[in-house]
């Protein structure tokens, strides 16, 4: 990674999730801002070795539903196996505007996250959040209509290059 100046009004929002600690005492180093129109999600993944095992993502916006699932196992690969339906989440989490998420620990190092592609999060007692306590929306029977979103990932990079490296021969 290479290091830019953020704008200001983004270093703000940086500089506010670095004040709660969450990357081992350094500052955050590291902004992914992304928009997702309704009915875009983003494929089960992780983000993998090269960031501080926390991430937090601020939801500006519309609101989502942030699926957790079980990671693959080697046995899943198998070739000679009939084509399967894509896996269940273990559970999902309500990311309401205007709201921080920070996933760490095993969260963050063992499970896969996603956002299934949906225009509308029908909710019903079977499906509400793991989070449904926390978030005023997420009453039964509600039916949440997605808009455009906009994603702030702050994040710790803890290796990153100086650029006087890449300047010299």
């Amino acid at each position: 990674m290479v290091p830019e100046r953020l704008p200001l009004w983004l270093q703000r929002y940086v500089d506010k999730v670095s004040d709660l600690n969450l990357f081992g005492g350094l500052p955050a180093n590291h902004v992914l801002v992304n928009q997702y129109l309704p009915g875009e999600g983003i494929m089960p993944h992780e983000d993998g070795p090269l960031y501080y095992p926390t991430v937090s993502t601020i939801s500006l916006g519309s609101h989502t539903m942030l699926d957790l699932y079980e990671p693959r196992q080697p046995k899943d690969d198998d070739p000679t196996e009939q084509p399967r339906p894509p896996p269940r989440p273990t559970t999902s989490l309500l990311l309401e505007p205007r709201s921080l998420l920070v996933l760490r620990d095993t969260a963050y190092t063992h499970l896969l996250h996603g956002i299934a592609a949906a225009a509308v999060d029908p909710l019903d007692t079977a499906s509400l959040p793991l989070n449904a306590a926390a978030c005023p929306s997420a009453l039964p029977g509600a039916r949440l209509v997605r808009g455009v979103r906009v994603s702030l990932t702050i994040r710790r990079v803890p290796r990153v290059l100086r650029a006087g490296l890449l300047l010299s021969k």
